[in-house]
């Protein structure tokens, strides 16, 4: 075996489009290479060009996806991010809502930095052995849920393919033009069009996948899918984009979102069933025009069963996000009662990862143990 490196990422070098285009018809001489590789990549310019002109008109779009872009995007809203990691082909580093202050509005800060305060002193009330750093960090998590998702306040560094942020344009574009007019895709559309702005320069309109009839993933093309669990499962479920946002990180597994008629809002375990509850719930309703985290939307999700042995080896434990964890394990449950009699093979599969967090699961060892322990964890209240 030969490896050869033939390109790479460059600190500081802004690949034109034009060269994109030139290495992505390089690659598209390797399905007929008649020759070496050494000769194809000297050949002459326009016949590069001249393939590269072919295989965009003939739909074959996958060697555009050789050349990378490693972007940096700051300020961008949650919900972009979000829209970005669901369409799976990126590489992301993202600035941390759940343990970093957020920097909102006025009104969305005030209530912020109010329920940080409370959640504080819950916390410590309730886990008096947690040191006080780490009880400023669940409060941050549980107070970010009031924060918008369309507050610019992520910082993201994005890898992405040339052919790939082409059909994100190409989509961005689709979106804004024929969405129904709403009041949420009277918010995103604008964040869209700043995207597409930024991004002009790289744009080649025939790399796009209309001839595929392909959308946005994130927002649910059907308002209702069938529950099954077997080999594959799909299971329908409320959940804050918080949590939707962490689940996305599952790139095997296949999401998307529909919002609400009715909105309602995701009330943490510590304040569950107590007299802040109803504040909570006053509180964060107060915000529904900037979309907070914590409103709930209905996710779809879908994937195999082997998949989802690998989200609950990072979902059951006291260290992931609690929303997700309690998720997990919910569907965890619906996967055993409904396999349990129709498919025991996979029933006895998922059994050994049913017992409680992952520190639980067989040949797992734990190399940083959390304070809850192996049963406090799907227990904790943060």
């Amino acid at each position: 075996m030969k490896i050869e490196i033939i390109g790479s990422t460059k600190v500081g070098y802004q690949m034109p489009k034009e060269e994109a285009i030139d290495f992505s018809g390089k690659e598209a001489g390797i399905c007929y290479l008649p020759d070496n590789l050494e000769k194809l990549l000297n050949e002459d310019n326009e016949k590069t060009l001249k393939r590269a002109d072919r295989t965009l008109k003939s739909g074959h779009h996958s060697v555009f996806g050789h050349p990378t872009y490693n972007l940096s995007l700051e300020g961008i809203p949650k919900i972009l991010a979000m829209i970005l990691n669901n369409e799976k082909v990126y590489n992301t580093s993202e600035k941390s809502a759940r343990y970093t202050k957020m920097n909102p509005s006025k009104e969305e800060k005030e209530l912020y930095e109010k329920w940080i305060t409370i959640y504080k002193q819950k916390i410590s009330e309730e886990y008096p052995t947690i040191d006080e750093k780490r009880v400023e960090k669940l409060a941050q998590e549980n107070a970010r849920y009031l924060i918008s998702v369309f507050t610019p306040a992520t910082v993201m560094g994005y890898t992405v393919n040339f052919c790939q942020l082409n059909y994100l344009i190409h989509w961005f574009e689709d979106y804004i033009e024929k969405e129904n007019e709403t009041k949420f895709s009277k918010k995103l559309k604008p964040v869209l069009k700043e995207f597409i702005n930024e991004l002009k320069d790289l744009e080649v309109e025939e790399l796009n996948s209309d001839v595929k009839k392909r959308k946005i993933s994130l927002f649910a093309q059907r308002k209702e899918r069938k529950e099954e669990f077997g080999e594959n499962y799909c299971t329908t479920y409320l959940a804050s984009f918080a949590q939707l946002a962490q689940a996305q990180r599952h790139r095997t597994i296949s999401y998307e979102m529909t919002l609400l008629d009715n909105p309602q809002y995701y009330i943490p375990p510590i304040i569950r069933g107590t007299e802040l509850e109803k504040e909570w719930l006053e509180d964060i309703s107060s915000l529904e025009k900037y979309y907070p985290q914590g409103m709930l939307v209905q996710v779809n999700e879908r994937g195999t069963f082997e998949n989802f042995i690998l989200k609950c080896t990072e979902r059951l434990c006291g260290a992931a996000q609690l929303e997700i964890m309690e998720q997990t394990s919910k569907i965890m449950e619906k996967y055993l009662a409904e396999t349990k009699e129709t498919n025991p093979e996979i029933y006895q599969e998922l059994l050994p990862y049913s017992k409680g967090a992952r520190c639980t699961f067989p040949g797992w060892k734990c190399t940083t143990p959390c304070v809850f322990g192996a049963k406090g964890a799907m227990k904790r209240k943060i």
